[in-house]
């Protein structure tokens, strides 16, 4: 099968040749004939497999062959993804996609000016890419609107919802024109998703191109125990003697993406991290840098997970578990992308088992385990399996011993990646004692 059977036009055809494309990925030789069919569409494939392909290019032929000219302030079509990350990789690709056709594409999101946007808009976008919250903003100001609106597409909608976008996409539906074709593309689909496409879609054509939730086979997994304060000199350990050349690494929060990072440029290790904290311009700096080579390290939360397409990634390093079990089917799968090989290490610690169980429940595998000598873990990592049972009990950690048989009542917080990633800790209170110096005296 050729992209040209697909029905795709001269000026799409060249520029697949001149990206290198050569032959339709399973999810883009389904879903392609079924877009430019008018279909709505529901797809599940792994990520990594062209799923923004499979709706950019047939959504790219239909603008420029159908429809009238774009109205000021108006958008033809609009593509919705939960980060600006995504939102910039997925205009990137529209962009080359697109490039010989006479079209004007755009992308809007949070964390920079809202003017330059607002200006952009007021000729018209033939295909806008947006998050939900800035679209939104820029609704509710009538810098954009929806009554020349043909196509809505929802990348990554399962993650929309993780993030607390419910509420958003409620009043985005609710702006749109009841007609109008509609694709959900996504590596997975939570339950939730599926109840919202049945509302959502009309006679939706459904694609699944392999099997729900299940990493890619072109990943190489496995799990490394250990105590959870030795982590970070567990990994600084694991890199130098591995000779790991580039690694994208994975922590829980925005404090810990921070402390890493500074751990790690301490030792004179050339590493950056993204997290929702900080500016697009230095988040979009950092990824760009890691691309080039520039930079050996990258930590990020969860904001990096989705749509970061990093060519010949050789590995992925989870530093936390993730929180959301299918966070993990999308953080391996930015390695072993587009039929290259890659490997993803998980560093696990007691506290992580329940974690740990539902991810190997989700994916359908019990991960290999391996113990780093001289990292052994004092806390053991409970036996698990993939039907989701715990084999065994984690041992009760040891009280630490402290002189004088007092104990520093310190508590430790671990939250998901939040604006507060950690509380300090609680201070002892301190007795001082009362001594009786003579009788009271007697308030007035």
């Amino acid at each position: 099968m050729t992209f040209a059977s697909l029905g795709l036009i001269d000026p799409l055809l060249r520029a697949l040749e001149t990206l290198g494309y050569q032959t339709p990925t399973p999810v883009q030789a389904q879903a392609v004939p079924a877009v430019l069919a008018g279909r709505d569409l529901m797809a599940a494939a792994q990520t990594g497999t062209g799923k923004t392909a499979g709706f950019a290019l047939p959504l790219l032929q239909r603008l420029a062959q159908e429809g009238p000219v774009v109205a000021p302030n108006s958008v033809r079509a609009l593509i919705l993804v939960p980060t600006r990350e995504l939102a910039e990789q997925v205009h990137a690709n529209i962009v080359e996609y697109g490039e010989r056709l006479p079209l004007r594409t755009y992308a809007v999101y949070g964390g920079v000016s809202i003017n330059p946007q607002m200006m952009k808009l007021r000729k018209g976008i033939d295909l806008l890419v947006a998050t939900p919250g800035r679209l939104l903003d820029l609704y509710r100001q009538n810098a954009v609107k929806f009554n020349q609106l043909q196509t809505l597409v929802l990348d990554e909608a399962d993650r929309m919802l993780d993030l607390g976008f419910s509420e958003e996409l409620r009043d985005i539906y609710k702006a749109l024109p009841k007609k109008r074709q509609t694709l959900l593309f996504s590596a997975t689909f939570s339950d939730a998703i599926r109840l919202m496409a049945g509302q959502m879609l009309d006679d939706p054509l459904s694609i699944e191109v392999s099997p729900r939730n299940v990493a890619a086979s072109t990943v190489k997994q496995w799990i490394v125990t250990v105590d959870k304060k030795r982590k970070p000199e567990l990994f600084t350990h694991l890199l130098k003697q591995q000779k790991w050349k580039q690694v994208l690494v994975f922590a829980k929060t925005r404090n810990g993406v921070d402390q890493l990072v500074e751990r790690l440029q301490g030792l004179s290790i050339n590493a950056d991290g993204i997290h929702g904290d900080k500016p697009q311009a230095t988040r979009q700096r950092a990824l760009d840098r890691f691309k080039l080579g520039e930079v050996q390290i990258l930590v990020a939360t969860d904001v990096a997970a989705r749509g970061l397409d990093i060519e010949d990634l050789p590995l992925v390093v989870n530093f936390d578990l993730p929180i959301v079990a299918e966070d993990y089917v999308h953080r391996i799968g930015r390695t072993g992308r587009a039929g290259s090989t890659g490997e993803a290490i998980s560093l696990v610690c007691a506290d992580e088992v329940q974690l740990l169980s539902a991810i190997e429940t989700l994916t359908r595998q019990t991960l290999r385990r391996v113990e780093e000598s001289g990292f052994e873990p004092d806390h053991r990592v409970p036996e698990t399996n993939a039907t989701g049972e715990v084999l065994k009990k984690p041992k009760k950690p040891k009280k630490p011993k402290v002189a004088g048989g007092k104990r520093n009542l310190g508590k430790w917080v671990d939250s998901g990646d939040t604006p507060t990633d950690s509380a300090p800790p609680v201070k002892p209170v301190r007795k001082v004692p009362v001594f009786n110096t003579g009788p009271r005296k007697r308030k007035p």
